[in-house]
């Protein structure tokens, strides 16, 4: 899959470019049984929420399950990463956000860039996120929204709270925007959320403005997000840095897979 200029041009405009339907419902089953395996899967990767024992979040699935290892290589993914970005990209970082029918929590409004600035010390916003929807995404289920075209103010606030959730993961509440922040934003540029159907992609930027609603449908809103980073981006810690499973310490550039993860990993094509 390679993107159009005038998706390109989109993207880099609004800040998000949304394509529906890319993966096939066997391929979105197989990534839906891959994520309920790494639920099992005992550590500190999983992150439930505060209000019930639901997991919240699961970080690096890429590391313990085949499909995301070669999803992450997929040419639907790759290829449009490196038109958006540059050749030479890795998995800087790679979570599946779940939200649980019947109460899945929100997430806060925030930018990703200031996340990864703040925690790691990382040098330029040069990442493209990749939300691949595992689940149909509609109003109801708790759905992303974007401020269209936030990214291009930059960084919008610079610190993070005193209390701080985790040490390891740096929540969205963390490095939530205020009323007054968000108003004018919003004000000036809207709101927008993509929705569509299992198997669909959103490309995002790093600095766009973003949060989600509590889903209080009976149906799950389950996320992947992979943020592919410029090869040339590195960390710059000074002191420990985060675990593996938060930040990816592979930085060798992506090969892009000759077929469909789904198609490679069964031997149907190499």
């Amino acid at each position: 899959m390679h993107l159009s200029e005038e998706q390109i041009t989109r993207y880099h405009e609004d800040g998000f470019l949304l394509v529906e339907s890319v993966l096939d419902d066997r391929e979105v089953e197989r990534l839906r049984a891959a994520f309920q395996r790494d639920c099992r899967v005992h550590g500190p990767q999983v992150i439930r929420e505060e209000s019930r024992d639901e997991v919240r979040a699961v970080y690096a699935s890429h590391h313990r399950q085949p499909e995301y290892a070669g999803l992450i290589r997929d040419p639907r993914m790759l290829a449009p990463v490196r038109q958006l970005l540059t050749d030479d990209v890795y998995v800087y970082q790679l979570k599946i956000n779940a939200k649980p029918a019947f109460g899945g929590e929100k997430w806060s409004w925030h930018q990703d860039y200031v996340a990864w600035r703040l925690a790691d010390r990382l040098p330029a916003p040069l990442q493209v996120n990749v939300g691949v929807f595992l689940d149909a995404v509609d109003e109801f289920n708790g759905p992303m929204i974007f401020v269209s075209g936030s990214h291009r103010h930059g960084p919008v606030r610079g610190s993070r709270t005193a209390e701080a959730k985790s040490a390891q993961h740096l929540d969205p509440e963390d490095i939530a925007l205020t009323p007054d922040q968000l108003s004018t934003l919003v004000a000036e540029r809207g709101m927008v959320s993509p929705k569509g159907p299992a198997g669909s992609i959103v490309f995002f930027s790093p600095e766009i403005v973003h949060g989600s609603a509590p889903n209080m449908s009976p149906f799950p809103r389950r996320l992947l997000i992979a943020t592919y980073n410029d090869t040339a981006n590195l960390p710059s810690w000074t002191g420990e840095p985060r675990p593996d499973y938060v930040v990816c310490r592979d930085t060798g550039p992506l090969r892009i897979l000759d077929a469909p993860f789904l198609d490679v990993l069964e031997g149907v094509s190499a």
